[in-house]
Formats: C-alpha cells, structure tokens, sequence
C-alpha cells in the first residue's frame, strides 16, 4: 500500500549556470529528471529553495534543490520539512560520491556525512542523521588534482556518454525507496555498476 505521508526528496548541488553540469550537481539533476518524468513542475520558491509538489505512484512527495550553496543546504532543507511537517526519517537526499566508483549508486538509511560538506550541513540542521541517502558515484580524482576541483569540475567525454543512463538508474531507486522502501532499494541498486567500456 502507498504511504500516506510526504516525503521530501533532495537533490543536492550549486545554483548557477557555472556549476550546472558538473559532478557536485548530480543530485540536482536527479531531481530534474524525476520533475519531467512525473510533471511535478518546479514552480514554488521558499526559503532560498526551489521545489515542487506531487505524486509518484500514489506517494505525495516534495522536491527540493536548495540554492544556499551546497556548504549551506542544512538550514533551507530544514526550514522546507518544518513548513510541511516532514520528519528526517521521510526524508531522501540525493547527492555526489567520490568514494563510489564512477557508474555505482549505493543506498544508506542513516549515519554520517562521509566527508561530504552538504550532508554534513543537512545532518547539523536537523541534530542528526536520520533520513536516507542516495550517493551517486562520481570516483576520484587523479594525482594532483583536488577533491574540490574534481567535484567541481565538468565530466569527461566517457562519463557524459553514460551519465543520462546512471541518472535514470538513480532516478529509478528513488522511486523503490518512495514506493517500496529503502530496504527493497538496496536489493535492487547497492550492487549495480554503469561501466564505462576502454
């Protein structure tokens, strides 16, 4: 049976064109996918955050991309979930993951940020880690190259070749998590891999 409560989805990344398609936005394009699958439209802005308001399968869910940048999505997440009564447990974030190989989606309930600074602000504005996370692997940079400026930066030719197929694979897990649980999501997802073929 679906759930008859909201759940709040997020999608994690910097507003601005400057950082429109580079890895540290993968959640907000997630997010964007599932709006233009499911016409939930992003037509409301609140708290320095843009989102929508609809239904996935019979599950009443909001979508959310804070445009703090992404050091600062706690508070506006956590202003977005009070103003609808959204406890952290119906809560999904969908963010970048330099510890996950390029192609691979791993589903967690709960814990810490992993050294990922929007997770960390969202886990200190709400006194916890008590919601969901989708980490979309984006792997690691070479030699020389810092984690910032990676994450920052632009995917490569053979990344962008298979970037559309991990974003509907992400897509597809949120939908499992809403739908049918997290649990069910991890069966599904945790052991899947997009590779990139030499």
């Amino acid at each position: 049976m679906p759930q008859k409560r909201i759940r709040l989805v997020v999608g994690l990344g910097n507003p601005g064109n400057t950082y429109k398609n580079t890895r540290h936005n993968v959640g907000f394009m997630v997010v964007d996918q599932i709006s233009e699958v499911f016409s939930i439209a992003f037509v409301k802005q609140k708290f320095d955050t843009i989102f929508a308001r609809g239904s996935i399968d019979g599950v009443e869910v909001i979508l959310a991309k804070p445009m703090a940048f992404m050091n600062r999505s706690g508070p506006q997440v956590q202003k977005i979930a009070g103003y609808y009564r959204i406890l952290s447990e119906d809560m999904l974030v969908v963010h970048d993951d330099i510890d996950l190989a390029f192609g691979r989606i791993k589903i967690k309930e709960k814990g810490g940020d992993g050294g990922h600074k929007g997770v960390r602000s969202i886990i200190d504005a709400f006194g916890g880690g008590n919601f969901i996370r989708l980490r979309i692997g984006v792997g690691r940079p070479e030699a020389g190259i810092s984690a910032a400026d990676y994450v920052l930066g632009k995917f490569t030719i053979k990344e962008k070749n298979l970037l559309h197929r991990i974003i509907t694979e992400a897509r597809d897990a949120v939908v499992t998590i809403l739908c049918k649980g997290a649990k069910e999501g991890m069966n599904r997802f945790n052991n899947k891999r997009i590779v990139i073929s030499s």
